[in-house]
């Protein structure tokens, strides 16, 4: 499996956000997407999600399942946390491993030690529990690309290490993996991809 973007180009209200930017990444392969607020981290990852369009190039995924698109391979975890007030912790998991298609709700409370919270309706969580609930996705239902908006928003140091480790275990199985950070991650990332006036 690769992915491919050639000649990447994004524009928001009128402003082009970047352009030219290439992206070439195999399985085993993360790329760690730099730069500071309104240099169009969010929306390149968004577009690669298929949650917006790029004015300019193309993007291709060889490889992989040709009867789903690229979104429905891949993981997208974003500002929101995309849970449902109303219910548990495990029965947002189990929603996500019906719509998602399986998983184990034991691996999602694994993934950030879930369980003491697991009757818990959302709606009571604080910001780090939902952002945990929401990153555990990503050990619930296996998919081979994941594409992170800043994953470490409202994680305590503890939570930061765990997601890490999945990072890194996610990249050794052969997954691809995008994120956009302002932060040090510290997942093995075989490259970086600077926008705006970060430095590369």
């Amino acid at each position: 499996m690769r992915l491919i973007g050639q000649g990447l180009s994004c524009e928001r209200g009128g402003r082009e956000l970047f352009r030219d930017v290439e992206i070439g990444l195999s399985r085993g392969e993360g790329l760690l997407i730099e730069g500071p607020n309104g240099s169009g981290k969010t929306t390149l990852i968004r577009a690669i999600a298929g949650l917006g369009r790029f004015a300019a190039g193309s993007l291709t995924l060889e490889g992989g399942d040709k009867e789903a698109s690229l979104g429905e391979q891949a993981h997208y975890v974003g500002h929101a946390d995309a849970t449902k007030p109303q219910l548990t912790v495990a029965e947002n998991l189990a929603f996500w491993a019906s719509f998602l298609g399986g998983g184990d709700t034991a691996d999602g409370l694994s993934a950030f030690d879930l369980y003491d919270i697991a009757d818990l309706p959302a709606q009571f969580l604080s910001a780090g529990q939902r952002r945990k609930l929401s990153l555990s996705r990503l050990k619930l239902v296996p998919r081979p690309i994941w594409l992170l908006d800043e994953p470490t928003a409202s994680l305590d140091r503890s939570a930061r290490q765990r997601l890490t480790d999945l990072m890194d275990a996610h990249i050794e199985s052969g997954g691809i993996l995008l994120a956009t950070t302002h932060m040090e991650l510290g997942a093995r990332f075989a490259r970086r991809l600077a926008l705006g006036s970060a430095s590369p």
